[in-house]
């Protein structure tokens, strides 16, 4: 703030100086007085009178009357105290201008804001996570005082969920209550955080929340997804197949998250031997990467229960898998095999590369798409047909 009001008191001194320059400054040129210019108006006169009377057209008792006259008014008009040529009083002038400038300068001041708002904006810090979870906090401890307020614990419940803070989430979601129930958005969020909280088990209330999400709106993304899911858990692929291809059907065909999708349908489809949509014409048939999977000791205790393990083949330099495999983690070395019943599209098949790009991926949640905190390995490129593959598990993706 003290550098905002140097600033602005340098810049009015500048204004000020500029205004009041020719004030402080005049001109070297004398000015004419009034007497003078009299002075000079009546010699004029007289000169053209004095021409007159040597030309004849005045005649001398005239000439005589005329110039007494005139040298009457001359001595009249010069005889008042001299007035120099000059705009009023020059201190008065100085501090007119200065106030004015100052009043003026002060109400756009006031009108426009303060040097504390300004200084107090500059000095803002960005949002972090910590005042992010002081300001939900805050927003907590408003709602115990307003218990009957249902939108506000649905918005809180979402703030906790948005957080990671999923049993919290669960409490605002049944404080909500029937605001919940009419909302198949919300009614899905509350499923996704009950199964969250149950290690991903389904079975009861998350379930019956997503049945009624998908009453209400049938093609809720997140309903369709969790209830793909939840029959997967089951081992009811079919069930699962159904609910993902219709998401599938929902989403941009390019996107991540439909590739995503597709990577399940297909892990779907091959644990529960499955008929593909289209059977296709398969060259080098049983071409596939075999080998193991091993994690550094460094992170083996960060392994938790209910973790998941996927293998991931690309076309190298491609985003695209071309085969996934997802299983639950176990005792390391893992085994695992990559084939063409692991394909995503039957038209992008591993026995059809000569060779593929592998990483491996252990994910909290059992997401497709990667997240903070995965533990993966380096992609390592490997000839198809290769039986002796060896990757390890040894950083945590940022």
């Amino acid at each position: 703030m003290t550098s905002f009001v140097i600033s602005a008191f340098l810049l009015l001194i500048l204004v000020l100086v500029l205004l009041l320059r020719p004030l402080f400054f005049p001109a070297k040129e004398s000015s004419t007085s009034r007497r003078q210019m009299n002075a000079a108006i009546y010699r004029e006169e007289l000169d053209k009178l004095e021409a007159d009377r040597l030309a004849g057209t005045v005649d001398s008792r005239s000439y005589e009357q005329t110039h007494a006259e005139m040298r009457q008014r001359l001595f009249q008009d010069t005889d008042e105290a001299d007035d120099h040529a000059v705009l009023g009083s020059p201190k008065k002038t100085i501090i007119g201008i200065c106030l004015f400038v100052a009043i003026l300068s002060g109400g756009f001041y006031f009108y426009l804001g303060d040097a504390a708002q300004i200084a107090q904006k500059s000095t803002e810090k960005p949002m972090t996570q910590e005042s992010v979870e002081k300001m939900v906090d805050e927003f907590a401890a408003k709602m115990d005082k307003e218990p009957d307020n249902l939108k506000g614990w649905a918005m809180l419940a979402r703030s906790y969920r948005i957080l990671g803070r999923n049993t919290e989430a669960a409490n605002a979601y049944a404080r909500a209550g029937s605001f919940v129930d009419s909302d198949p958005q919300l009614l899905a969020d509350y499923a996704d955080v009950l199964a969250a909280n149950a290690n991903g088990n389904f079975a009861g209330k998350p379930q019956q929340l997503i049945n009624k999400a998908l009453a209400q709106d049938p093609n809720n993304l997140l309903a369709l997804w969790l209830s793909g899911t939840a029959a997967f858990n089951a081992q009811n692929y079919k069930a699962a197949v159904q609910s993902w291809e219709k998401l599938a059907k929902l989403l941009p065909a390019e996107s991540d998250e439909a590739r995503a999708i597709a990577a399940s349908i297909a892990e779907a489809r091959s644990k529960g031997s499955l008929a593909p949509v289209s059977k296709p014409a398969i060259s080098n048939q049983g071409a596939s990467v075999t080998g193991q999977v091993d994690i550094a000791p460094e992170l083996k205790s960060k392994i938790k229960a209910g973790d998941v393990l996927m293998v991931i083949a690309r076309k190298p330099g491609e985003r695209m898998p071309v085969a996934v495999l997802k299983t639950p983690v176990t005792a390391f070395p893992i085994n695992f095999v990559l084939n063409d019943a692991l394909a995503m599209s039957p038209n992008a098949l591993i026995s059809q590369l000569p060779e593929v790009s592998v990483e491996v991926r252990i994910s909290k949640t059992g997401m497709a798409m990667p997240e903070s905190g995965d533990l993966i390995s380096a992609p390592q490129t490997i000839k198809v047909g290769t039986s002796n593959a060896r990757l390890v598990i040894g950083q945590i993706r940022p």
